[in-house]
C-alpha cells in the first residue's frame, strides 16, 4: 500500500501576503509568481501568489515590470537604505585603501615566493648537518693543537737558533743567485757556437742549466 501524502499545512490569506512580501524584501531581487510559489515550497499556490503580487503592486507596496510573457516583482527600495554622498565617499576611500593594501600584499607575497625559491636551492638540512659536523671536527683539531701549544709541549725556537737559520738561508739564497748568473753567462757562450737546427731546450736540459 502506497504511503499517504502528508497534507500541506494550511496558511491563512493574511499570512500568505506577509510571506510573499517578506520574501521579496529579504531576497531583494525580482521574482515571478511561479518562482515565489516554488521557493516557498507551495505554501502559497501559483494562483494565490499571482493575485497577492498583483494586489501588492496596485497598493505600491512592491514594484513590478513586464519580462517577456510574465510579470516580475521586487521590493521597493527605501530611501533610508540609500547612501549619502559622504557615505559613498567614505566607501570609495575604503576601496582605494583596500586596493593599495592588496597591491602591497601581492608584492610581499612575490618577495616571499622568491625567498622561498632561493632557500629551496640552497643546502638541504642533511647537507647543513654534515657541514656543521665537519666544522666541529675541524674546530676540535685546532683546539687540540692550541691546547698542546698552551701546555708548552712544543719546543720553542730560541732567538739564537732563529738567527742561525736566517743566516744559513741568506747564504744559500746568495749562492743560488750566483749560480743562476753563471748559468745565464754560460748559456750565452754556448748559444753562439750551437749548430743550426739544434733544439735549444733539449740542449739546456742536457747541460743541467735549468736544475
Amino acid at each position: 500500500m502506497a504511503p499517504r501524502k502528508e497534507k500541506a499545512e494550511k496558511v491563512s490569506v493574511n499570512d500568505q501576503v506577509d510571506m510573499v512580501l517578506n520574501y521579496l524584501r529579504k531576497q531583494n531581487r525580482p521574482y515571478s509568481a511561479t518562482d515565489i510559489s516554488a521557493n516557498l515550497h507551495n505554501k502559497v499556490t501559483k494562483a494565490a501568489a499571482a493575485k497577492i503580487l498583483k494586489d501588492l503592486h496596485e497598493k505600491n507596496d512592491i514594484a513590478g515590470c513586464q519580462a517577456g510573457k510574465q510579470i516580475v516583482y521586487h521590493a521597493i527600495q527605501s530611501a533610508e537604505d540609500s547612501c549619502t554622498p559622504e557615505q559613498l565617499a567614505e566607501m570609495d576611500s575604503r576601496i582605494n585603501e583596500l586596493r593599495t593594501s592588496t597591491s602591497a600584499l601581492q608584492a610581499e607575497a612575490k618577495t616571499l615566493r622568491s625567498t622561498l625559491s632561493s632557500l629551496n636551492n640552497t643546502l638541504s638540512t642533511a647537507d647543513l648537518i654534515s657541514s656543521v659536523q665537519a666544522f666541529e671536527a675541524q674546530r676540535s683539531s685546532i683546539q687540540a693543537r692550541l691546547d698542546t701549544l698552551k701546555a708548552g709541549k712544543v719546543k720553542n725556537v730560541t732567538k739564537k737558533e732563529r738567527e742561525e737559520i736566517e743566516k744559513e738561508w741568506s747564504k744559500w739564497k746568495s749562492a743560488g743567485g750566483r749560480r743562476q748568473e753563471i748559468a745565464r753567462e754560460m748559456w750565452h757562450l754556448v748559444q753562439d757556437v750551437l749548430p743550426d737546427g739544434t733544439d735549444e731546450g733539449e740542449f739546456r736540459e742536457s747541460l743541467g742549466l735549468d736544475d
